[in-house]
């Protein structure tokens, strides 16, 4: 008997239907709320930062419809783009040679996983989980956790950066992954047999089809092409280092479970993830071009997620009383058009939520206040300042964004505060692009890796848009000012000069930093290092360790120190949380002769200063750091701060000094028990 099928059914197997439906609904919701989204220029853009995922997931693809996973991808991908540099810069490579060797890595590593997986059986979630974290520690063992890679030649940059009659160069790539990979999954004999081992990798023996390896064979592809995306990744931010692709295998995942592939194996479509991949991709993009905030994808995505799997698994349960094993083959069709349906309801009802937040955010900024001078472009709208912190959650930026906000109300600015949640420069780039697209007057980025950034923020001057940075700063020529809260040598005199003054001039101390690759911490490193060989030779300075802008890593590296150096007499802390940790750490120790110093909130540290843990907290203003990034951001906007001028006015904060192309807030302020009480930030 002929099965006969709609032509629904035969172009969309699973249901991808919906998914097109979503990518439809968010388009029309995106473009009535955001800035230049329904924009021909735009769409590519989304295609740009989409392909280093979508070669993720279109690697994932065949390994889920197998039944398997591989939670390597990402680690994969910081391990290639290392070895890439290594090999490059340090080994004399030519790019082309250094592409090679990264894309043999990463057939090595997945061949690795192959043979754990077919030859010792060991379950696909348990190789990848302990390739995840060897891949991961090797890249970071390569570089030290600290060293990038940067300066690639401009023909090379252009892969990720460039573009071809308003064309990403990189497009073509995932094309040609798409491509091939629907050529693998549909229209091959191999294809065939790999929806045969996710349904059942006994039968599938039984029928003769070799299951060992063809499931090598995927996982192998799988790390090829997390190398390939190393490579289009490097290209795009112009550094390798050792945290790329961070998180990137969960994103992946997310985008092939979306797309209908089933996480049970034996269903998925190479258009589904593509589908999935897309609807995440316009989501995120779309939420910055509302200038909402980005939280809301996580929020979203994950709903959907759980309810599409959750519930459509739910309706596979047979009633106890007859208790089944699973769906036959002619239910499993209602049961993806309950989870496809759930899935629709969920992206229409997160579309609603975006708009209506998007009104609400719209009128609040509405609101600046009565009497604030009138801050406008030529065309008579109101400017838009486009603030990134390097982390959203950190207690430092936070009190920053006070300020910002107060900045704004006083010029009668729109301010748009987004960014990362935890240290990313990749996630950095990414928003930066999209107010690029949605033409933001001015943009002041903390730099979190100033290659990284460097070179978003050029194109972003190119299409005359003002930029500063503030906190950290990228190349000079990626921005017109840089708004300095206070000099390297200012800060590293101050902490030194009171260590030096606590231990009498003389014994051994531990710097514990945020990030080992944050430009800004380096230099006030630097800038102790020199000061205490100037000045103070009876100290030493044993080791520095990251914090990665961590309150418990902070703990945990203190409580290293305080093993591993048992002659360490204080602990120097130049990260907002890394201080408070470090107090827990040394009071849970009961180590009265050990002091505490460092860079950080007043507010975070109050009661460790009060008991006598820390005895002194350096830091200038962060509300007042938040306020002059506003203020000198519309003022520069405006066209009434520019280069070669000595000083300005900035409101509340009176006369600033500009030195050269740094426009500096100030002296920093030592915060003790006798005068913390008098700071709330």
């Amino acid at each position: 008997m002929i099965e006969h099928r709609s032509w629904r059914e035969r172009c969309f197997p699973n249901g991808e239907w919906v998914l097109v439906l979503a990518v439809v609904v968010e388009v029309a919701a995106f473009s009535a709320l955001g800035e230049n989204f329904f924009s021909l220029a735009n769409f590519f853009e989304v295609v740009r930062l989409s392909v280093e995922l979508g070669l993720l997931a279109l690697a994932l693809t065949p390994v889920m419809i197998t039944g398997g996973i591989d939670l390597s991808v990402g680690s994969m991908m910081g391990l290639a783009a290392v070895v890439f540099g290594a090999v490059w810069r340090d080994g004399g490579f030519s790019i082309g040679a250094a592409v090679l060797v990264a894309l043999l890595l990463g057939a090595a590593g997945g061949a690795l996983n192959a043979v754990l997986i077919t030859r010792l059986n060991i379950p696909p979630i348990i190789v990848t989980l302990g390739s995840f974290s060897m891949f991961r520690g090797i890249a970071e063992g390569i570089t030290h956790g600290a060293v990038n890679y940067t300066g690639f030649p401009r023909p090379f940059l252009q892969l990720g950066q460039g573009y071809l009659w308003g064309v990403p160069v990189q497009f073509p790539v995932l094309v040609a992954a798409l491509i091939g990979y629907g050529i693998l999954l549909h229209r091959s004999a191999i294809g065939r047999t790999l929806y045969a081992i996710g349904f059942s990798a006994g039968g599938a023996r039984y029928a003769g089809i070799p299951v060992r390896r063809r499931i090598a064979l995927v996982y192998l592809l799988s790390g090829v092409v997390s190398s390939l995306a190393a490579i289009i990744y490097v290209a795009h931010l112009g550094q390798a280092k050792s945290d790329a692709g961070t998180g990137y295998e969960l994103a992946a995942i997310t985008a092939v479970v979306l797309g209908g592939t089933s996480v049970y194996g034996g269903r998925g479509t190479v258009w589904g993830t593509l589908f999935g991949l897309f609807s995440i991709s316009m989501l995120q993009n779309g939420l910055r071009l509302a200038a909402l905030p980005s939280e809301l994808t996580g929020v979203l995505t994950g709903t959907v997620l759980i309810l599409a799997i959750g519930l459509g698994r739910l309706r596979t349960r047979k009633p106890h009383h007859a208790m089944q094993s699973s769906l036959t083959l002619e239910e499993a069709p209602d049961m993806r058009n309950s989870q496809l349906a759930v899935l629709c309801a969920v992206i229409l009802a997160g579309s609603l939520i975006v708009a209506g937040t998007n009104l609400w955010l719209v009128h609040s900024l509405r609101t600046a206040g009565p009497g604030a001078p009138a801050a406008s472009s030529g065309s008579g709208r109101r400017l838009v300042i486009a603030v990134m912190p390097k982390a959203k959650g950190d207690p430092y930026f936070v009190s920053c964004r006070a300020g910002a906000e107060e900045a704004a109300r006083e010029a009668n600015v729109e301010l748009i505060w987004d960014g990362p949640t935890g240290l990313d420069p990749a996630k950095q780039n990414e928003v930066v692009e999209a107010w690029i697209t949605r033409h933001v007057d001015a943009i002041a980025v903390a730099v979190e890796n100033q290659a990284g950034i460097s070179t978003v923020l050029r194109k972003a001057r190119e299409r005359g848009i003002k930029v500063t940075t503030w906190d950290a700063d990228a190349a000079p020529d990626a921005r017109d000012f840089f708004i300095n809260q206070a000099t390297p040598e200012g800060i590293g005199n101050t902490l030194t000069d009171e260590a030096a003054r606590l231990l009498n001039g003389k014994g051994e101390f531990v710097v514990i930093t945020g990030a080992l690759s944050a430009a800004n911490q380096n230099l006030w490193i630097a800038a102790i290092r020199q000061r205490v060989a100037a000045k103070y030779p009876d100290l030493k300075l044993v080791t520095v360790r990251p914090s990665d802008d961590d309150r418990d890593k902070a703990f945990a590296e203190s409580q290293t120190v305080m093993k591993v150096y048992p002659g360490v007499r204080l602990l120097m802390g130049i990260s907002a949380p890394a201080v408070p940790g470090m107090a827990e750490a040394v009071r849970q120790a009961g180590r009265k002769d050990l002091d505490v110093i460092g860079l950080s909130l007043p507010n975070l540290n109050k009661r460790y200063v009060h008991d006598g843990v820390v005895q002194a907290v350096v830091l200038w203003n962060t509300r007042d750091l938040g306020y002059l990034t506003v203020y000198a951001s519309a003022l520069l906007a405006e066209g009434k701060l520019s280069a070669g001028m000595t000083s300005f006015l900035a409101g509340r904060l009176g006369n600033i000094e500009i030195r050269g192309d740094q426009i500096i807030l100030g002296n920093p302020v030592i915060f003790n028990r006798a005068n913390i009480d008098q700071f709330d930030f």
